[in-house]
């Protein structure tokens, strides 16, 4: 797989506060804070290039200093920018508050445009799309962006990913026709809001989807590990089992993962290793990238964590 896998959506500034002590609400608290380039689309773009796969990131930067240092963070990693849009304004920012054991207690999400990548600005790029392996967008798109993206993987047969973000985007795909969809990647909370009111389980809401036209379900359940469910058959494994510092991008980065493996032409089990592996090497240092590692080095610690 030589063609780019082309990601579509956030590119944020991720800023960082840490709780040194247990949140205590309606007061101040210590915490630590970090600054590092983030939004899905982006950290997926960029750990796929840092692990040797050619990228394009279609997204959204402010013309401001921000929006300057997340570009020459994306390019200097190998990804490129072709696609990409430079508005007038601020940069979008991510604002999460963590507890002291790493795990997110809120977030804030501020001066978004994802609303600029429309059908129209996609339409302008379509030489580019075709020349895709995958194409990856996050929910924070619009819907009806969504949809033409879809319609396009279906036409090409380019396979089109889903990363539903969190709750509140992914609920915005409740209604929609996602017939085609090659695979969408929700997490238990993620999950329920993609269905209909009617499947209150999950195996349910899974057959519900699959039933909708979506081939492929990635169900994340955190620290119990991940299920990829299809109409012929469903694969798991479990998560390692570590010590968190910072739970930002884990998911971003076990997509990043499952995608790599794709390109290195391994079965479902060996990409769900592969992305439990670079998920877990994220959850323990700050931020969302796992700049630590490489190809090489990725592939020498899935043993570590699955030793067989």
């Amino acid at each position: 797989m030589s063609n780019p896998v082309i990601c579509i959506g956030a590119a944020f500034i991720d800023e960082l506060f840490h709780a040194k002590e247990p949140m205590l609400l309606a007061t101040t608290n210590d915490a630590v804070v970090t600054k590092t380039a983030g939004g899905v689309s982006r950290n997926i773009a960029h750990q796929l290039a840092l692990l040797g796969v050619p990228v394009q990131l279609i997204s959204v930067f402010g013309n401001d200093s921000d929006g300057d240092w997340l570009k020459k963070c994306c390019t200097e990693a190998g990804v490129k920018l072709d696609g990409s849009i430079t508005k007038e304004g601020l940069s979008g920012k991510y604002t999460g508050i963590l507890n002291v054991d790493g795990s997110l207690f809120s977030a804030f999400l501020t001066n978004a445009a994802n609303h600029l990548i429309t059908p129209y600005h996609l339409g302008k790029h379509i030489d580019l799309l075709k020349t895709a392996s995958y194409i990856l967008a996050d929910a924070n798109i619009n819907v009806d962006t969504a949809e033409w993206l879809l319609a396009f993987s279906n036409e090409t047969g380019i396979p089109f990913i889903l990363e539903p973000v969190s709750v509140p985007p992914a609920k915005k795909y409740r209604d929609v026709n996602l017939k085609g969809l090659h695979l969408v990647t929700p997490n238990e909370d993620e999950l329920p809001v993609l269905c209909s009111e009617k499947s209150f389980f999950t195996q349910q809401q899974v057959d519900e989807l699959l039933q909708r036209g979506v081939q492929q379900i990635w169900l994340h359940n955190g620290k119990h590990g991940s299920a990829l469910y299809s109409p012929v058959k469903s694969v798991s494994l479990h998560a390692p089992d570590i010590e968190v510092v910072d739970c930002t991008g884990a998911g971003d980065g076990s997509l990043s993962g499952f995608i790599l493996g794709k390109f290195l032409g391994l079965d479902d089990l060996g990409c769900l290793k592969l992305a439990h592996t670079l998920s877990a090497e994220i959850l323990q240092v700050n931020g969302a990238i796992a700049t630590h590692l490489n190809q090489e080095k990725l592939l020498q610690q899935v043993s570590k964590y699955y030793p067989d």
